[in-house]
């Protein structure tokens, strides 16, 4: 297959049939009993139900339909890649957050990423309990949307806030279920600290939209976990780094399982220069 590169433009075309589908693979999601669904573990340890399994089945199947000559990295499929990816591909978490989920909590996510020679060119995260997603294109902006079922409605301009000044607490958006010692220590770090409590992809939102400044993980991960959040904080005017202020790449580290040891999302770009 000869291989694909996605700019900006072609990004931007694609941007409301990727959203379409991603709240559609929430409703499936929802359409879950919670109470009676059965939950498998995965070789990792993690949890697998099948909300999983149909929102990765109705994305699958959507982008077969809508770009059928671009790849596809999904958590659910990952026997079916082959890395390294050239040009555009598609980074997949058909449910982030699952023990949330599987908990009866309402911040879990479906996050669809657009990655382009490496880096997070399109993302969305959606929060289908919540009945909002955030969505951007680099260079193009980034949006917060509510919807309700599989009925969008309109799209609002959000952008990242500023350093807090000298004496103003930092908000430091933390896992309820993934906390470490190493991130705590950081989140401590920075003046008069307030952590924010959220599940999942979530966080990334929270970022996106100016109501946190940091988000920071120093355990591991998997790409799909982070690549759509990466793209919407990016597109709102912040920068997602690795844990020592560097670059994160994509979809070429197949041999150690797709995992990024840290990361940071800054809510301000310029704030990576006081790391």
């Amino acid at each position: 297959m000869q291989v694909r590169i996605i700019d900006g433009e072609a990004a931007d075309r694609l941007m409301e049939p990727l959203t379409a589908l991603v709240v559609q693979a929430g409703e499936a999601i929802l359409g879950v009993n919670r109470s009676a669904m059965r939950v498998d573990g995965k070789q990792d340890g993690s949890p697998v139900t099948e909300a999983d399994l149909a929102a990765d089945r109705i994305i699958a199947e959507g982008l077969a339909r809508l770009a059928n000559d671009v790849p596809t990295l999904s958590e659910e499929r990952t026997h079916l890649a082959s890395p390294p990816f050239r040009g555009s591909f598609f980074l997949i978490d058909p449910l982030d957050g699952t023990k949330e989920f599987v908990a009866g909590r309402d911040e879990f996510t479906v996050n669809l990423a657009l990655i382009t020679e490496g880096v997070p060119l399109l993302g969305i995260v959606s929060a289908p309990a919540l009945g909002v997603l955030w969505r951007g294109i680099v260079g193009r902006g980034a949006q917060r949307v509510t919807f309700a079922g599989t009925t969008i409605g309109a799209a609002e301009p959000i952008r990242t806030r500023k350093l807090p000044g000298h004496g103003e607490p930092w908000i430091a958006a933390v896992s309820r279920s993934h906390g470490d010692p190493k991130s705590e220590a950081f989140i401590d770090n920075r003046p008069n600290a307030v952590r924010k409590t959220c599940g999942s992809a979530v966080k990334f939102g929270r970022i996106a939209e100016g109501s946190a400044d940091i988000y920071p993980r120093f355990g591991p991960t998997c790409e799909w976990d982070v690549g759509a959040g990466c793209a919407v904080v990016t597109a709102a005017g912040g920068k997602v780094t690795d844990g020592k202020g560097g670059e994160i790449r994509f979809g070429e580290r197949g041999d150690t399982g797709f995992i990024i040891p840290d990361f940071i999302a800054w809510g301000d770009a310029e704030a990576v220069a006081t790391y």
